[in-house]
């Protein structure tokens, strides 16, 4: 049960993530001023993607692995 629900929550955690994450992306070559301000912006988004790449990956590992080693004590 609580897995589910970890599963779903964390789903729509990093869903509402990705739309916050085009949002900035419109958002900073849209209505940023000047090129160098648009060219750092762009750069600390590419940051926060790695960071969420990162997250993403952490998260699934984790869970795989939790998976997995409760299968291998039951026996």
């Amino acid at each position: 049960m609580f897995g589910k629900i970890k599963k779903v929550f964390f789903t729509g955690v990093f869903g509402i993530l990705y739309i916050s994450f085009i949002a900035q992306m419109v958002y900073v070559l849209g209505w940023v001023a000047g090129f160098e301000n648009k060219i750092a912006a762009m750069g600390l988004l590419s940051l926060e993607w790695l960071i969420l790449i990162a997250a993403r990956y952490l998260s699934k590992r984790s869970s795989n692995s939790a998976q997995h080693s409760n299968g291998y004590r039951r026996r």
